[in-house]
């Protein structure tokens, strides 16, 4: 049997500190992930059973929740018109660090059946950071699930980094949004 030698906390670093303090909340992390569910296609069909017995995400510490200051995940599932574009920006920044972006079917990775249509845009990533996409039309529920621990490996392996992107790539981020939607601001009773 292996032994680990104990290390006195005296002679740690502070960055050492830091980096065991970051993977203890990254175990934790990867195994309590919430979602916002942002459905506006039919691949959202595939979330009822993966939430019920059958697949029970639940089992995995995944759970839906109803505020963009609660979620670790924002699930984007079906397409994106200019106008949900906006307040899909709007919600991803309301949400607390690190966060995660899962999307669903092939609407947010090309467009899919609305590839050519003037109101709907056909890659999300040049809008806001993707950590995993789930590719079909519409995806199954076992390609969901699997989708979901994609991005818990990718947690535990430090590569879902698109939080870190957006802060490092803001400038691009910004001017892509800013190309398509004229300014990103929300004008409604809400906002004003």
């Amino acid at each position: 049997m292996k032994s680990t030698k104990f290390t006195p906390a005296s002679k740690l670093s502070k960055a050492e500190i830091d980096r065991k303090w970051w993977e203890v909340g990254d175990f934790f992390r990867r195994n309590s992930l919430w979602m916002l569910m942002y459905c506006t296609g039919c691949c959202a069909i595939e979330l009822p059973p993966a939430m019920t017995s059958a697949y029970d995400m639940e089992r995995l510490g995944m759970g839906p929740m109803a505020t963009p200051r609660q979620a670790d995940i924002l699930l984007v599932s079906g397409y994106l018109s200019l106008k949900t574009l906006r307040r899909l920006i709007y919600t991803y920044e309301q949400m607390s660090e690190p966060r995660y972006v899962v999307a669903l079917g092939s609407c947010p990775i090309n467009g899919g059946i609305y590839h050519d249509s003037h109101a709907v845009i056909n890659k999300l990533d040049q809008y806001i950071p993707v950590d995993v996409y789930v590719a079909g039309c519409m995806p199954n529920t076992e390609s969901v699930m699997n989708g979901f621990v994609d991005l818990m490996d990718q947690i535990k392996r430090k590569t879902a980094v698109g939080w870190k992107k957006y802060h490092e790539n803001n400038a691009w981020y910004k001017e892509n949004q800013k190309t398509s939607l004229g300014e990103v601001v929300v004008h409604d009773e809400f906002h004003e």
